[in-house]
């Protein structure tokens, strides 16, 4: 799938997807970035939530929020995992949605 979005609409895709950066309305010198990235039907990835999508969601402190978010019960599937773009954690909603909340290094 990668491969034809690539080719039909020209995303330039690599083994993750791709991403649009983009720049933020109150101050244009910060930018940000959309990711885009498909997974197989088959994938585990969502786990244990039975959707077949995560929402991402951007926040400024990381570490707070976990904290926050074990002391009011909200399920936190696994600890903090830090790489060269960014921290990032998954986490449940109510309905079982995974999310993937990350703290982007730009």
């Amino acid at each position: 799938m990668k491969e034809w979005y690539s080719k039909h609409l020209g995303l330039n895709t690599d083994k993750y997807g791709t991403s649009f950066e983009w720049r933020q309305a109150d101050d244009v010198t910060k930018k940000g970035f959309t990711a885009w990235s498909q997974f197989k039907e088959e994938t585990k990835y969502m786990e244990p939530s039975k959707k077949n999508f995560m929402i991402n969601y951007r926040v400024e402190n990381l570490e707070w929020l976990v904290e926050e978010l074990k002391k009011e019960g909200v399920t936190v599937l696994d600890e903090i995992e830090a790489f060269e773009y960014g921290k990032f954690v998954h986490i449940l909603d109510p309905e079982k949605i995974k999310l993937n909340s990350g703290k982007l290094t730009i």
